[in-house]
């Protein structure tokens, strides 16, 4: 199969992933303890208002009417309110996504370029020092939570030695730049604004660290392992009997190969720190969707909630497609119409 046939078989089997994950969560939120309604109106409001809030809801109605009335609306862009912000949840996401994203992105820059780097070096050095230390750091990266690097980037970098901003997305003196994609690094960069744009780009670096500090540890010891076994190859002997220079056989023949695992776990990693950054958020007072989607299910908006997981779900699709077309491209045994999926 051709690039355009994998692309609409993968976007039709996408369709029924989404249907099947929106009935999903749209259960699952339906079922956890507590009245919605009596949590956005509060435990002091007279019980005609929550009755008259649940009719609005339709919570009174059985739970797959109360689908049809959602997924009506959700197809159409309207997610209904949010019962916490009282505005419209489409409103929230449009506002709150890109943050995420930003630091998704450049989490996800030193991520793959870090691992990578890392990786390459201490298998080309392999059980030499260098190789021992990129061992070391790397084991301490992917057992240490990212939420503990970013309260000691908070303490020493901010605080202690107060080199570093520690909170939000811009300093209150900067100007937002003009909205376009809602990434301010790059909304600074059309608008010719290099003060905010900076300004973005150091706001960004304790989180983004933080981030990504436990994923570049694991693409680093994916690709250490990948590289070591690809090393041993009968072909990588051949290329150095015949004297091709390491730096030669390290960029042509060897680091393509070795990174087809490192690009799949890094997709996924990709996609996950968007719904696991809420606590890197909260730390640095980061106006994200993660934080906003964890205050949901901590007041119980349904609304944002099931728009917030189906927000990620599509990301996460969005994610594995791009993935398996550039493991196509690394590998061009690997034929897009029999995908990984398969």
């Amino acid at each position: 199969m051709g690039f355009a046939s994998f692309l609409g078989r993968r976007a039709v089997h996408s369709v029924f992933v989404l249907l099947g994950l929106s009935i999903l969560i749209f259960i699952i939120a339906r079922i956890m303890p507590g009245d919605p309604a009596r949590m956005a109106v509060g435990a002091r409001a007279p019980q005609w208002v929550v009755d008259n809030l649940r009719e609005q809801m339709h919570l009174n109605d059985p739970l797959y009417v109360q689908y049809v009335y959602w997924l009506r609306d959700a197809m159409r862009g309207d997610f209904g309110i949010s019962l916490v912000t009282r505005r419209p949840v489409a409103d929230d996401i449009r506002e709150f996504f890109p943050a995420t994203l930003e630091l998704a992105l450049f989490a996800g820059i030193i991520n793959g370029a870090g691992g990578i780097i890392l990786g390459a070096v201490s298998a080309w050095q392999k059980d030499k020092w260098v190789d021992n230390v990129v061992r070391i750091v790397s084991y301490l990266g992917v057992v240490t939570p990212s939420f503990v690097f970013a309260i000691l980037f908070l303490l020493l970098f901010g605080m202690a030695l107060d080199w570093m901003p520690t909170m939000g997305r811009l300093s209150a003196d900067i100007s937002k730049p003009p909205l376009i994609t809602g990434l301010l690094t790059v909304d600074s960069l059309l608008a010719g604004d290099f003060r905010a744009f900076f300004d973005a780009l150091w706001h960004l670096i304790l989180p983004g660290v933080a981030l990504a500090l436990g994923g570049m540890s694991q693409e680093a010891r994916i690709t250490r392992s990948t590289m070591s076994d690809n090393l041993t190859k009968d072909y990588i002997a051949a290329e150095r009997s015949l004297g091709i220079p390491g730096s030669v056989i390290m960029r042509s023949f060897l680091l393509k190969p070795s990174l087809i695992p490192t690009v799949s776990i890094l997709g996924l990693d990709f996609a996950a720190t968007l719904g696991n950054a809420f606590l890197v958020e909260l730390i640095f007072v980061w106006p994200g969707l993660s934080r906003y989607g964890i205050n949901a299910m901590l007041r119980k908006d349904l609304n944002a909630i099931s728009a917030v997981i189906l927000v990620l779900g599509v990301v996460f699709i969005i994610t594995n497609i791009a993935v398996d077309i550039v493991v196509a491209r690394l590998d061009p045994r690997i034929q897009l119409g029999a995908g990984r999926s398969e």
